[in-house]
């Protein structure tokens, strides 16, 4: 795999484009999570999702990395799945991680990528590779933890120090 300016483009593309798998899958396990947490979730628009894709990717160092990432797991396919089963899930939690953009997100968007994988649908198309569950999953992990709507994410931390008193 060679990663140009134009692939990391057609890659920034391709995300754009799987918009209704992506947002559906984030919205699925916004209202999941929220449920097994007992909070209220705000659900995510297209046009957030599309948002934070363009920032993803408008961020150089950023983009190229998620490309990769992308990809990788568009591609991905093992005979017989199951031996493949670390791989693709190793990679979707590290485009997970890259797509939040840090610690402390990072580790929420890797545990949440695992949550995901298991709402994405099992009946893919025979012809798809097996990364690409995990691709989406990923995705919708790592935008969904990007992405406003949770309430403690809304309010101020009390852990943060005064340095100007």
């Amino acid at each position: 795999m060679r990663l140009t300016p134009d692939r990391v483009a057609a890659e920034y593309e391709w995300v754009r484009a799987r918009e209704p798998t992506v947002v559906a899958l984030i919205n699925e396990t916004r209202d999941a999570l929220g449920d097994r947490f007992d909070t209220d979730v705000a659900s995510v628009s297209p046009a957030a999702y599309r948002g934070a894709v363009d920032d993803v990717f408008a961020d150089g160092e950023m983009a190229v990395n998620v490309a990769g990432y992308v990809s990788i797991l568009r591609d991905l396919d093992v005979a017989n799945d199951y031996p493949g089963f670390v791989v693709d899930e190793v990679l979707g939690r590290a485009l997970a991680e890259t797509i939040a953009g840090g610690q402390p997100l990072s580790i929420l968007a890797a545990a949440t990528f695992h949550f995901a994988d298991i709402h994405t649908d099992d009946e893919a198309a025979e012809a798809d590779p097996a990364g690409l569950d995990d691709l989406d999953a990923a995705l919708a992990a790592g935008f969904q933890t990007r992405l406003p709507g949770w309430t403690w994410r809304e309010e101020p931390s009390p852990f943060g120090v005064d340095v100007d008193g």
